[in-house]
């Protein structure tokens, strides 16, 4: 649909953007029952990104990548760090390593699902959530963090994670230790 709307701008923008964050397979006229949770909440996040960025929104997405290729996912993680690059705070719920290991702060609930968890069981950068004992997230985390040790992070990744500390100035006021969650940042509760 892109390819054939090229010619008329405000359309192929409004189709770019879906595409952009992995919903460039659905059909024109596929009707809104069929999508998925995941696709119905990146139809709902297109429709913000065409909004006029205030640079002061919290989006708050749970388990986005959902049903994702892994081409896909990249697509999305690219724009949810362009919306916090903007200013706004992106709170992703998700269990997808791919997007844990790319947040600026994470916190671990667990140590179980369901009545075998909420409690906060880490919380920090994704280097130290791999290096918290007891944490399953954090586990499977190191080994995947480990096998990434030739990307250095970047000077934005490096930035990024030096404001989300708890008692720097661009994180919020925490009550806790384990419960700080930064302003203007990525963060992910797995």
């Amino acid at each position: 649909a892109l390819e054939f709307f090229a010619a008329v701008p405000p359309i192929a923008r409004h189709l770019a953007t879906l595409v952009d964050v992995g919903l460039g397979y659905v059909r024109m006229g596929q009707s809104a029952p069929t999508l998925s949770g995941g696709e119905a909440q990146r139809v709902k996040l297109a429709a913000e990104l065409q909004k006029r960025s205030t640079g002061r929104t919290i989006y708050v997405l749970d388990e986005p990548t959902t049903g994702l290729h892994f081409e896909d996912i990249r697509k999305l993680l690219g724009v949810l760090h362009s919306l916090v690059d903007k200013g706004n705070t992106v709170l992703v719920i998700e269990h997808n390593l791919d997007v844990i290991k790319t947040a600026d702060w994470v916190i671990d609930m667990g140590p179980e699902g369901g009545s075998g968890g909420g409690m906060v069981v880490a919380a920090g950068t994704p280097e130290q959530v791999a290096g918290t004992p007891g944490s399953f997230t954090g586990e499977f985390l190191a080994t995947m963090l480990t096998a990434e040790v030739s990307d250095p992070p970047t000077a934005r990744a490096k930035a990024s994670r030096a404001a989300a500390k708890p008692g720097s100035r661009a994180a919020a006021k925490p009550r806790s230790q384990e419960a700080a969650k930064p302003r203007s940042k990525a963060a992910r509760v797995t």
